[in-house]
């Protein structure tokens, strides 16, 4: 019995990590916000996750008719203080994947 209360509470407390579902929407949308400020610049996958207590982990996928180097856009980011790892892979507009865009949140 007491194994099977362990498990429950491990499931209840961490599968909110495990969907990405911890990190409210309205961050997501204030992060998506930053890094499309220039025209043509589209974020195609976003995902954000709690790496820490007061630390989040970004990756993102951004497609760019005028594509720049990884630095500029997490610089877009800078404002963000508890974002402690950043990833970003940035696509020229003719090389989009085959998947079509997320949908926004």
């Amino acid at each position: 019995m007491l194994i099977a209360r362990w498990s429950v509470g491990l499931l209840r407390d961490t599968s909110a990590v495990l969907l990405d579902a911890e990190v409210p929407l309205e961050r997501q949308r204030a992060i998506r916000g930053a890094l499309e400020t220039r025209a043509g610049d589209r974020v195609l996958d976003l995902h954000v996750w709690r790496v820490g207590p007061r630390h989040l982990a970004v990756l993102v996928v951004l497609a760019s008719d005028e594509p720049r180097a990884p630095d500029v856009y997490k610089e877009r980011l800078a404002a963000f203080q508890d974002l402690a790892h950043v990833t970003v892979e940035v696509r020229a507009d003719g090389a989009r994947s085959t998947a079509a865009p997320l949908a926004r949140p």
